[in-house]
């Protein structure tokens, strides 16, 4: 008879790591947000095999003030969200969301006095 090849499973990794719809529009309100109170000016969105990347700038010449990385193969271990410094120091890591973009959210709060 012949030789029986067997059938290449797929691949489980994904070509590339990205935001869905309600991560995204949860990051764009905070930036919105940040942006009317003066604090960002530019921001920019990678999309890698490893991470999806949302970066927050002062300046569009700097380096980002924050990075907000989604790493999915972390989602068992350490939570697969990060917010990152802008010296690259993990400030915050969690399973969800909303906690980790706290101490952002933070900075929009004004003590206004009587």
């Amino acid at each position: 008879m012949g030789t029986v090849t067997p059938f290449p499973l797929p691949d489980r990794t994904p070509l590339q790591i990205g935001f869905e719809r309600l991560e995204l529009t949860r990051i764009l309100d905070l930036y919105g947000r940040m942006v009317a109170a003066g604090h960002w000016r530019d921001y920019a969105i990678q999309l890698g095999h490893e991470a999806a990347v949302f970066a927050a700038f002062r300046r569009s010449a700097e380096r980002p003030e924050y990075r907000i990385e989604k790493r999915p193969a972390l989602r068992n271990r350490q939570g697969m969200w990060a917010l990152v410094g802008e010296h690259g120091m993990v400030l915050k890591r969690g399973h969800e969301l909303s906690p980790v973009l706290a101490p952002v959210e933070r900075r929009l709060l004004k003590i206004v006095e009587a």
